[in-house]
C-alpha cells in the first residue's frame, strides 16, 4: 500500500484524484484550504478508512509525521474569476506552495508530481503546443498571476531535481471537464452547460472563433497516475490533454443540442490575454507514458450535463 499526499485534494481534479487512488488500495491523506475546493467534493470518501483530510494551506510550510512516498501537488485556484480575484495569493501558492512541498518531499525522499497547466504556453504561436515550446505569455497581464506563477513553479520543481536529485514529474493539463466542476468557476463548460440548462443565453467571449481542446476527467487522472508511476528519468514536462479541439461557437453549439436547450448564443468583447488557440501535442505522452484519451467528447459531455442537471434540482 502506497501513502500518498494530495494537496488540493478537495478541488475538482484533486477529489477525483483521491478517489482514483483510494479504490486502488493506496493510504490518501487530502490537504486544501477550501478556497476553491469543497468538502462535498469528497463526502463519498471522507469516512473510508485509507483516507484523511486536513485544511491548510500550501503557502504555509507544514511537516507531518507521516511519511508519504508520492505526492501530488494540485493546489492552486484554476479558473480566471478565481485566480484573478486574488492574484498575489495565486502567486503565492505556487511559488511558496513548490518550495514547501519540494523541503517536505526532500524530508521524505518522496516522488513528487507537480501539476502544471497549458497556461504556461500563454497566447501561443505555435500550434499544437509542444513542451519545447517556451510559450507567449504576457508578464503583467491579467492572466499572469496564474501563468507566471506556474512557470515558476516548473523552475522550482527543476531545480530540486537538479540540485538534490529529488524525484519530481510535471505535467501540463490541458482544459478539463466533468462531474464536480463549479457551476459558478467561469469556465467555459461550467458556464455554458449550465446557462444551457436553465434555457438562457449563451455568453461568447470575442467572435466564438479562438479555439481550446477538452479532456475528459478519468483520463486526465489516468494520466496524472500513469506519469506518477513511470520511471524516475521521465521527469517532463509532459503535456496531458486531448487534440479534440473545438471553438467555442462549436462548443457552444454541441452543448444547446445535448440540453436540448432554447437557449440563444450573445456576444461580449474577448477579455484581455485570452488565448486564440489551445491544443496539446501529445507525442511526449504516447512515447513516454503510453497515454491518449480514451473518453470520446460526446461521451464525456454527457456524463457532465448529467451531473449539473442533478446540481439544479438539487
Amino acid at each position: 500500500m502506497t501513502n500518498i499526499l494530495v494537496t488540493g485534494g478537495a478541488g475538482f481534479l484533486g477529489s477525483h484524484l483521491c478517489k482514483v487512488l483510494i479504490e486502488k488500495g493506496h493510504r490518501v491523506t487530502a490537504l486544501d484550504n477550501l478556497y476553491t475546493g469543497s468538502l462535498q467534493n469528497i463526502n463519498s470518501i471522507d469516512d473510508h478508512r485509507n483516507f484523511k483530510f486536513i485544511q491548510k494551506d500550501v503557502r504555509i510550510p507544514f511537516n507531518f509525521k507521516n511519511d508519504f512516498d508520492e505526492i501530488y501537488n494540485l493546489a492552486c485556484p484554476a479558473s480566471p474569476i478565481h485566480y484573478q480575484k486574488t492574484p498575489l495569493n495565486t502567486m503565492q501558492t505556487s511559488i511558496y506552495g513548490a518550495f514547501n512541498v519540494l523541503d517536505f518531499a526532500q524530508q521524505n525522499q518522496s516522488k513528487v508530481l507537480q501539476a502544471s497547466t497549458s497556461e504556461v504556453y500563454g497566447d501561443p504561436e505555435v500550434h499544437p503546443q509542444s513542451e519545447s515550446y517556451w510559450g507567449n505569455v504576457n508578464p503583467h497581464g491579467l492572466r499572469s498571476c496564474y501563468d507566471e506563477g506556474k512557470r515558476a513553479a516548473e523552475s522550482i520543481f527543476f531545480d530540486f531535481y537538479r540540485q538534490f536529485q529529488l524525484p519530481i514529474k510535471v505535467a501540463r493539463i490541458f482544459n478539463t471537464y466533468g462531474p464536480l466542476m463549479n457551476p459558478k468557476d467561469g469556465r467555459v463548460v461550467s458556464n455554458f452547460i449550465m446557462q444551457a440548462l436553465q434555457n438562457e443565453d449563451i455568453t461568447i467571449y470575442g467572435n466564438g472563433q479562438q479555439t481550446r481542446s477538452f479532456c475528459y476527467v478519468d483520463d486526465l487522472i489516468r494520466g496524472l497516475i500513469v506519469m506518477m508511476e513511470s520511471k524516475n528519468n521521465i521527469t517532463g514536462p509532459i503535456n496531458l490533454g486531448t487534440t479534440c479541439e473545438f471553438s467555442m461557437l462549436e462548443l457552444a453549439e454541441k452543448i444547446i443540442q445535448q440540453t436540448q436547450s432554447n437557449s440563444q448564443i450573445t456576444f461580449r468583447p474577448l477579455p484581455d490575454d485570452d488565448p486564440k488557440e489551445r491544443k496539446p501535442d501529445l507525442t511526449l505522452a504516447k512515447e513516454n507514458l503510453n497515454w491518449e484519451p480514451q473518453v470520446s467528447f460526446d461521451d464525456g459531455i454527457r456524463k457532465t450535463i448529467d451531473y449539473f442537471r442533478k446540481v439544479i434540482t438539487s
